[in-house]
């Protein structure tokens, strides 16, 4: 410690010398008795020496604390000016990764929590394939209309893994917004006929953006628009210059449920009573759309339908 001590102090010590050679140089210069310069440079090293002991003492002390601190208080006696500014920038970094690790354990504990709810809504089709395995009931149809609903809550999980570890892989190009619709139409025409649900597209424009995201926020959009629609309904998909909107005549949405339907994990009184909502398709919606540099907008009445707009902000 010795000889930290005397790296951190080196430029004091350097000045002293220094000084103590421009004495020596005048002395000898003007030809003064040397007695005189060697008394005084035996009575300015005994006060060094003294001076230097004193803080070495307390540049130990701060080494050790400095070291094996734990608690924020023992910095406290630390009251030089520059102590003082070190501490507060030591306080500030314990702050943050503090803040950091909670961020951290939150996370997990959100994460934990969401794979125990998929696990749950997973075993709905997983039960249901079962039971008509069981009962001879098992047709192509339903296997397929089942094997999409999980498909669809693995693509949910994995992308919202994505986002909140920031693994997003955005290529955009020129795409037919009617093209991407009629793919997602495809991809759930069993749930369509399962409910005999009438889907109609009409219009088409083209978008600068990156074709599966926006395919996927387009597939939680309908694939609501599936749930909550009663049989034989109708759902109209209206493209223009710069927006696709997705109609239903579904149950609707509270009024009081839509200003937060895109918070994380907000289920609203649709997802509660009917139990098929696990509150991240439209929160990841909304993550992929501002992404894609799209806006989208939920207007809806309850018993007459919902309508979901969604606008691109920049056309190619």
């Amino acid at each position: 410690m010795i000889k930290q001590f005397f790296k951190e102090y080196i430029v004091w010590y350097a000045t002293y010398l220094g000084v103590m050679f421009l004495f020596f140089l005048n002395f000898w210069l003007y030809h003064l008795p040397l007695i005189y310069f060697a008394n005084t440079l035996a009575l300015n090293l005994v006060v060094l020496v003294i001076i230097s002991l004193w803080r070495y003492f307390l540049f130990r002390q701060k080494m050790l604390v400095l070291t094996h601190f734990v608690y924020d208080s023992e910095l406290e006696d630390f009251t030089d000016p520059s102590d003082i500014a070190y501490r507060t920038v030591i306080f500030k970094l314990r702050h943050a990764a503090n803040q950091k690790e909670l961020e951290i354990t939150s996370q997990k504990d959100n994460l934990e929590s969401l794979v125990k709810m998929w696990t749950h809504q997973m075993k709905v089709p997983l039960s249901a394939i079962s039971l008509m395995a069981q009962t001879d009931q098992l047709t192509p149809e339903e296997t397929k209309r089942q094997v999409l609903r999980l498909e669809n809550y693995l693509d949910t999980l994995i992308n919202y893994i994505k986002f909140k570890q920031h693994q997003d892989d955005f290529r955009f190009e020129r795409v037919s917004a009617r093209k991407v619709v009629a793919e997602v139409v495809k991809k759930y025409c069993t749930a369509c006929l399962a409910k005999q649900l009438s889907v109609t597209i009409t219009g088409d424009t083209t978008f600068k953006t990156d074709k599966k995201w926006l395919s996927f926020a387009l597939s939680q959009i309908f694939d609501n628009a599936i749930k909550y629609s009663h049989n034989n309904a109708q759902i109209k998909i209206t493209i223009t210059e710069t927006q696709v909107t997705i109609s239903d005549d579904g149950i609707g949405i509270l009024d009081e449920d839509l200003p937060r339907l895109f918070d994380e994990g907000f289920t609203g009184f649709n997802g509660h009573k009917y139990q098929k909502a696990t509150g991240l398709g439209l929160y990841m919606t909304k993550q992929v759309l501002d992404k894609l540099n799209f806006s989208i907008k939920v207007t809806s009445q309850i018993a007459k339908g919902t309508d979901v707009t969604i606008s691109s902000k920049q056309k190619l």
